[in-house]
């Protein structure tokens, strides 16, 4: 009995660990966000508004790479077997996608821009050579950063 415990222990500090970095990831995000939510915008349209100042323009990416850990993994396979929805798998997704964006964000107001348009997303599994067992996903997104005249740019 005492060594089937041992074998759910790796587990059970799998996702106390994973849980606590990912409220931590969570977090971050959320100040980051914050600290730019009034000086860098995106807009999906591929068309500058017709009432933004030209400027210069810039394409731009920002990219994450999230790795799948064992308990996300282990739930996956249960949701696989059972049907429902992968809630551990859209948390990652949903951290995933914010922390490219803001690093998107981030590089075009390090320019100074002011607005990203045309933004899109792409996603790509990482699998070790194993199509079945993904072992990570990487995030793009990326976009044309518009940099007002008299702005500097680096």
């Amino acid at each position: 009995m005492i060594g089937y415990l041992w074998l759910l222990l790796p587990v059970i500090v799998g996702f106390i660990v994973g849980t606590y970095l990912e409220h931590q990831h969570f977090a971050s995000i959320r100040a980051r966000e914050a600290a730019l939510q009034n000086r860098v915008f995106t807009y999906t349209g591929r068309v500058i508004p017709a009432d933004i100042a030209p400027g210069e323009l810039r394409l731009l990416a920002g990219s994450t790479v999230v790795s799948v850990d064992a308990f996300k993994r282990l739930a996956a396979k249960l949701h696989s077997f059972f049907g429902g929805r992968m809630t551990a798998y859209e948390s990652l997704l949903e951290r995933a996608r914010r922390e490219a964006v803001l690093r998107l964000r981030e590089k075009a107001d390090s320019l100074g821009a002011t607005l990203i348009f045309g933004v899109r997303i792409e996603t790509a599994a990482i699998n070790d050579g194993d199509p079945r067992l993904s072992t990570g996903l990487e995030l793009i997104a990326y976009g044309t950063a518009l940099i007002p005249h008299g702005r500097p740019l680096s």
